[in-house]
């Protein structure tokens, strides 16, 4: 098959294709960096679910601050009860019989009788009085029943927790702090997920572009070929060669447009559009060092989300640990309470609770909040290590790409008078066919690897900046001063 007639057909398959990942943008749109960036951060799914978070926890904070005031309850008791009641009478007949028996005999000595009178008379009273009492039951049931609403106002406020209500306002200010933190943190996985998408279209449109100069130069000395063998100056086997190299030069520009279509396609989903289809910041790389490696080390544990993080998740254990020993103390707390009713009843005091035994053993607990605490140190100090990991191996990775596009600048050139030689030697019949494309492959593959080696230093710098925890400012390295783009 001859493919110089099958190449409109190879160019209207880039467009169908084109037409069915794109087709349903209603206009192109051209973005800068910096304008992805603030889209991404208004729109993203997982920022507005930090920002509500945040929120959610200041509002938290805020609400346990008057935890120690004063509560005060309205309170309505609405009740019906029933009480049967046995009320022995035993002892009250004797007090009776007692005490009737005793004032008779009173009545009697104040008549002043002879003893021989008076003693018989108060022994013949006794009897009628004691029948009398046998006539009243030993015991009674009595029966209670009443509806009642009762309605009051309670008071009661603490007067010392141990320390409880004191941790429990620092456990929450630590975690909206932590909270924002989160948010913080998310914000800059964001920006890195943006640059890693943003600058992976960049790099596929130059390599199509790497591959579409390559495509088309193959494609010119391939006709170039067939001329001179038509004309006889080389042969059918030489000629061949340009043909083989053409047809891959095709089918590598054909998997970078495919490439680029996913590259475009994951960029767009990104920032919940569809019309994206042209980037304005190019891919860059800076001449100067990003910063001095050790300024970074030494700085980062005052900036990276991540370690402040981890440094409040150990304020959270030491307060953890103040919460289990408050609960080995006593509480002290006021109360009082008013009847809002007709008898307009109301008490008030002041009470102390201390627990003698629950089944819970409060030393093991605080022992335990000791562990928890020196774990998250330990874990601390580990982040900190694998950052400074990632910090100085992003730092040489960037420092690394730098020298090497000045390299590839100058192998650049190199490979740019070297293909002209060759293609005047073959032409001379002095050089082959191979080294014409062999030249060509490597003018090619240079301009693939600048924008590789481009994109790796735009990674690399990303990285660096988010472990230090400034990624933030990666759009200032784009404005820097003898910066080198990619276009």
């Amino acid at each position: 098959m001859n493919m110089k007639k099958n190449k409109p057909y190879v160019c209207w398959g880039f467009s169908v294709l084109a037409f069915m990942m794109y087709g349903s943008f209603s206009y192109a749109q051209n973005i800068s960096f910096q304008d992805a960036e603030r889209q991404l951060l208004q729109r993203s799914y997982s920022g507005q679910a930090f920002q509500s978070l945040e929120q959610a926890s200041k509002l938290e904070a805020e609400a346990i601050k008057g935890i120690g005031l004063p509560r005060i309850d309205l309170n309505v008791r609405a009740y019906a009860f029933r009480n049967e009641l046995d009320i022995p009478l035993g002892a009250v007949k004797n007090n009776l019989e007692q005490s009737l028996s005793s004032g008779l005999n009173n009545k009697i000595d104040e008549f002043n009788l002879d003893q021989s009178i008076a003693d018989p008379l108060k022994e013949s009273l006794k009897q009628p009085i004691r029948d009398g009492m046998s006539l009243l039951p030993d015991s009674t049931n009595v029966v209670l029943e009443d509806q009642v609403v009762r309605p009051s106002v309670s008071v009661m406020m603490p007067l010392y927790t141990g320390g409880l209500t004191r941790s429990a306002k620092e456990v929450a200010t630590i975690q909206a702090g932590r909270s924002e933190l989160s948010n913080q943190q998310q914000q800059d996985t964001q920006r890195f997920e943006l640059i890693q998408a943003y600058f992976s279209v960049q790099l596929q449109k130059q390599l199509l572009e790497a591959a579409r100069f390559n495509s088309n130069a193959m494609q010119q000395h391939y006709r170039n070929a067939l001329k001179m063998e038509q004309q006889g100056f080389i042969s059918k086997g030489q000629r061949m060669q340009f043909e083989v190299a053409r047809n891959n030069a095709d089918r590598t520009q054909q998997n970078t447009q495919a490439n680029l279509n996913a590259a475009l396609f994951q960029l767009n989903n990104l920032l919940q559009d569809n019309t994206i289809t042209e980037l304005s910041t190019p891919l860059f790389v800076n001449r100067a060092e990003p910063q001095n490696v050790n300024i970074l080390l030494s700085s980062f544990s005052q900036n990276s989300p991540l370690i402040k993080k981890m440094k409040l998740d150990t304020e959270l254990a030491k307060t953890n640990v103040k919460a289990q020993q408050a609960a080995q103390k006593p509480n002290v707390f006021a109360f009082g309470e008013y009847s809002l009713d007709a008898q307009q009843n109301w008490i008030v005091g002041v009470a102390a609770r201390y627990n003698l035994f629950s089944g819970i053993d409060k030393n093991k607990n605080i022992q335990a909040a000791e562990l928890k605490r020196y774990a998250a140190e330990l874990m601390t100090a580990r982040i900190q290590q694998e950052v400074e990991n990632l910090i100085y191996k992003s730092f040489s990775e960037a420092v690394s790409a730098q020298q090497s596009d000045v390299l590839l600048q100058q192998n650049m050139k190199a490979a740019l008078e070297n293909l002209r030689i060759q293609e005047l030697s073959f032409k001379e019949d002095v050089g082959t066919a191979t080294q014409v494309i062999d030249a060509q492959n490597m003018l090619s593959s240079l301009k693939a690897e600048t924008a590789l080696n481009a994109y790796k230093y735009v990674i690399s710098l990303a990285t660096l900046l988010q472990s230090h925890g400034s990624i933030a400012e990666f759009p200032d390295y784009m404005q820097h001063a003898n910066t080198h783009y990619i276009r």
